[in-house]
């Protein structure tokens, strides 16, 4: 059985992806900070696909939190996948770079790059000793587009990208995922933009298994964003 690692699970996308990685039968550890809405994610995610999912609480810029999460899949077998999606904006609503809080940003970039690198360190033993151990970092397209207010967030997810293509090279036998979602439905977005009309966007629950072609594809190691991966899905089915 396939072991996984999802942070940032209690809701939006990493939710969505734990539900649909357990009703492809895989075993999941569940990470987020708040506990309550974690256990109702991971109860969820057990409902989908009746496999094993335990829930950790925790911040991810926490060393013994990361630690405590490669333990737990430890114990269920291994670790075939991590997913980097625990994320914070640093500032909400997002605001120009001239009047960011720079104890914002401090933590976005705890949370957003140093949380991210620090779990895959923790977890690299057990993603080498996998059969094909791979990691999906969720990035997003403020990483290489310059949005006014979105300055210091995207800061974030572009140094994990240019971290993610660093591993990639470092750890030929993995493949690694930084894949740019777009922008969604999700309570973040709400956050960043109040006042935005989100109802034309996609939901997490959409987005989710387009993602998810990465792994069920085997694909190289690179980036990718959710448009690509869906009309290459399209084309496919000859839609």
């Amino acid at each position: 059985m396939s072991v996984a690692i999802v942070t940032g699970a209690s809701r939006g996308l990493g939710r969505a992806l734990a539900g649909e990685l357990a009703a492809r039968g895989w075993d999941l550890v569940l990470s987020a900070r708040g506990a309550a809405a974690l256990e109702e994610a991971a109860a969820g995610s057990a409902r989908a696909g009746g496999a094993r999912v335990v829930a950790v609480a925790g911040d991810v810029s926490s060393a013994a939190h990361r630690a405590a999460l490669v333990a737990a899949a430890r114990e269920l077998g291994g670790l075939d996948l991590l997913v980097n999606n625990a994320g914070v904006l640093g500032a909400e609503p997002l605001v120009p770079l001239a009047e960011h809080a720079l104890d914002g940003l401090r933590e976005a970039f705890e949370v957003n790059v140093v949380g991210p690198l620090g779990l895959v360190q923790e977890g690299l033993p057990l993603l080498r000793a996998a059969r094909a151990g791979a990691v999906l970092n969720i990035s997003s397209d403020a990483a290489v587009v310059a949005y006014a207010t979105w300055g210091a967030y995207g800061a974030t997810k572009a140094a994990g990208d240019l971290m993610s293509a660093v591993l990639a090279v470092e750890e030929p036998g993995l493949r690694v995922w930084w894949a740019d979602p777009g922008s969604m439905r999700t309570r973040m977005m709400a956050a960043a933009e109040p006042g935005e009309d989100l109802t034309g966007l996609p939901t997490p629950e959409e987005v989710a298994p387009v993602l998810l072609r990465l792994v069920e594809r085997g694909l190289p190691s690179g980036r990718y964003t959710a448009p690509e991966l869906a009309a290459e899905a399209d084309a496919e089915a000859g839609r």
